[in-house]
């Protein structure tokens, strides 16, 4: 049992064994890297380097006791390219100055710049969106969540967004149950109705709401967590 996470924790200290160990794992981190960018990535991509790097920031930082290594080394690549996607795009959002020629301030100048900026920015904004969506599609897909499924599961009446709010702050601060979630794939419904006392039903009828409302508030996803900023704000009062 959880021989690979054992060997993880003997490849932080032990650097001959850690080179080793990451050669063994070449095609996993080869296939975590397709599965973000959604096309073959070979080692002479830039992607390869990226997902390499995130890997050995895995083994790193592993914590036995948290959980299974693959999964999480999973989650760190993802991250990884992440960032490296944002900062691809923010470059190439870039306008370059010299483009334009600017005799003087008269906003008859200006307004082009302004305007290209703008758009380059909404681009940016929605290659972010979308790359956050397929991320978090990637990760409710292993409960069995379609990110579709969401509208038809998010709660209507203010008293029920509540009950989902009270039930995604609770377990996105406690790593022990979101650890557990993650694990089991299940809502922990009794430690939820016993310890918060929310109603059992509207659990069970947004429990992939909550469950994904859980993953987004406690990931990486400016955007998507913006839709849920009602939730923190809740919390606050």
């Amino acid at each position: 049992m959880r021989n690979i996470d054992k060997d993880v924790m003997l490849a932080k200290k032990d650097e001959r064994y850690l080179e080793d160990f990451i050669g063994n794992y070449e095609s996993f981190i080869l296939h975590a890297a397709h599965k973000v960018t959604g096309k073959y990535i070979s080692k002479r991509d830039d992607q390869w380097s990226v997902a390499l790097s995130a890997f050995h920031e895995a083994i790193k930082s592993y914590d036995f006791d948290k959980g299974v290594f693959l999964p999480f080394a999973e989650t760190v690549i993802r991250r990884r390219l992440y960032d490296y996607y944002r900062k691809q795009s923010r470059h190439d959002c870039e306008v370059p100055i010299d483009s334009y020629t600017i005799e003087n301030d008269m906003e008859s100048d200006i307004k082009p710049i302004k305007l290209e900026v703008m758009n380059k920015t909404a681009v940016q904004e929605e290659f972010d969106a979308k790359l956050e969506i397929q991320t978090i599609s990637e990760i409710l897909s292993k409960y069995g969540i379609s990110f579709r499924e969401l509208a038809v599961s998010s709660p209507k009446a203010g008293k029920t967004r509540s009950v989902c709010g009270q039930a995604i702050m609770y377990l996105a601060q406690n790593p022990i149950l979101l650890t557990e979630m993650r694990k089991t794939k299940t809502l922990p419904l009794k430690i939820l109705e016993k310890n918060k006392n929310l109603p059992r039903k509207v659990l069970e009828r947004h429990r992939k709401y909550i469950i994904a409302g859980t993953e987004i508030i406690s990931g990486e996803y400016p955007i998507l967590s913006e839709y849920l900023k009602y939730i923190r704000e809740e919390s606050l009062i």
